[in-house]
């Protein structure tokens, strides 16, 4: 635990910094740290009978669908969390909500209910009111040319002056 609470500690610390400066800080911090973490469990497994239950632990990170890769690539790319706690408290509304989503009507509605709740929620994430978004966009999209929809999207959407007004 001491080794995986010293990579959390990197990540606080560099938590608000941008992408390139994440980047650089775990390149030269929590690079070893991982790599060092890496070695250990090999080791460790080394030590232990194949059916131990810890044996059995550190495998499933080193299988081939490429869990340690996964974990890894925080490391080669300063966007990317090492954590999904913010997309797990995003969905953790609709897990609280999931005996109400059995009457969408249909498959189809459920489709439909997903699509909506996505584009809630990443009004939400980009720091905009999801109603008032969301009645802007269905008010301009009628004489919204196809090649500007994108513009209508949450990440644009906040930058526009009309955003404010809405």
């Amino acid at each position: 635990m001491k080794r995986i609470d010293a990579i959390f500690d990197i990540e606080r610390e560099i938590s608000g910094l941008g992408a390139d400066a994440r980047l650089a800080a775990r390149q030269e911090l929590s690079h070893p740290l991982v790599d060092s973490l890496h070695d250990w469990l090999l080791a460790e497994r080394a030590k232990l009978s194949r059916h131990n239950k810890v044996a059995k632990a550190i495998n499933y990170i080193f299988e081939k669908d490429g869990r340690w890769q996964a974990f890894t690539a925080f490391l080669d790319d300063g966007r990317i969390c090492l954590t999904n706690n913010a997309a797990e408290r995003a969905l953790r509304s609709v897990a609280l909500g999931r005996k109400s989503w059995l009457f969408a009507g249909s498959e189809r509605g459920g489709e439909r209910a997903a699509a909506m709740y996505t584009l809630i929620v990443t009004a939400k994430m980009n720091d905009i009111d999801p109603q008032a978004w969301l009645a802007d966009v269905l008010a301009r999209l009628p004489d919204m040319p196809v090649s500007r929809i994108h513009e209508l999207l949450p990440w644009h959407w906040k930058t526009r002056p009309l955003a404010k007004a809405a």
